[in-house]
């Protein structure tokens, strides 16, 4: 089977071991790459810097309220480049708020999930969009 590869853009320590433990426990092959900001994502998906010559995810969950560049402004950058007008990116946000939703939505975001409070149904959400994407990137 196909590795399934995902970018996470998150800043959160507690966040990223969670969806860890997510992966971990997923009947699907992923291969996890973290950054911590909004610059070095677009430096991962620009292939800049030290990521020159790196592939490409399959996917990115991309936090909405990131260091150095926030979501909206990632997708502002990513949407502008041919080579990944196409790219899924999901953001995740602790944010319900409509504008928040429909602002990320207008910019380019494939999706928008809501962080669950708990961590059974984190890491079930985290679970289930790794299972949606996965099925779609890699049957396609």
């Amino acid at each position: 089977m196909t590795a399934f590869h995902v970018l996470l853009v998150e800043d959160s320590e507690a966040d990223v071991l969670l969806v860890r433990e997510a992966i971990d426990a997923l009947d699907v092959e992923v291969r996890l790459h973290v950054v911590t900001n909004g610059e070095e994502a677009l430096a991962y998906l620009l292939g800049d810097g030290a990521f020159h010559g790196q592939d490409g995810p399959d996917l990115v969950l991309l936090d909405s309220n990131m260091p150095r560049r926030n979501a909206l402004e990632v997708l502002q950058v990513v949407r502008a480049q041919p080579t990944l007008s196409g790219l899924p990116i999901v953001v995740f946000s602790s944010s319900e708020a409509s504008r928040d939703v429909e602002a990320n939505l207008a910019a380019g975001a494939s999706a928008y999930v809501t962080k669950p409070m708990s961590f059974d149904d984190f890491v079930q959400v985290v679970q289930e969009t790794l299972r949606f994407w996965a099925a779609r990137v890699l049957e396609a």
